[in-house]
């Protein structure tokens, strides 16, 4: 799978409450997709769509908890096509980082 998009950040709360509300907010959305869950490593996966994948590591870091997002090329048939198609999308990376540090902001001061 090749990496299309990736950001990280240290938010300053407790890894598992970090992780608890990254979980809700990825999978609360109402889009079909697929889930993986391991709480034990901080890592959350959901993938959709014929391409999409969206991954997330919640780690203990000083200060807080470090959530990283990586969103990845999955696709199993014309994998050749998801990049050139992303290129109609100008700004995909750019509004991945913005979209994710908002997410940060609000995982920040949420309860």
């Amino acid at each position: 799978m090749k990496t299309l998009a990736e950001a990280a950040g240290v938010v300053a709360r407790p890894p598992s409450e970090v992780f608890e509300a990254v979980l809700k907010r990825v999978t609360g959305g109402g889009y079909p997709m697929r889930t993986e869950v391991d709480r034990e490593r901080g890592f959350l996966a959901v993938q959709g769509g014929w391409w999409y994948r969206g991954e997330y590591r919640v780690t203990p870091a000083p200060g807080g908890a470090r959530v990283e997002h990586r969103v990845v090329n999955a696709a199993r048939w014309g994998r050749w096509g998801v990049p050139p198609a992303n290129r109609f999308f100008l700004g995909f990376r750019t509004r991945t980082s913005v979209a994710f540090a908002r997410m940060l902001e609000d995982l920040a001061t949420s309860e």
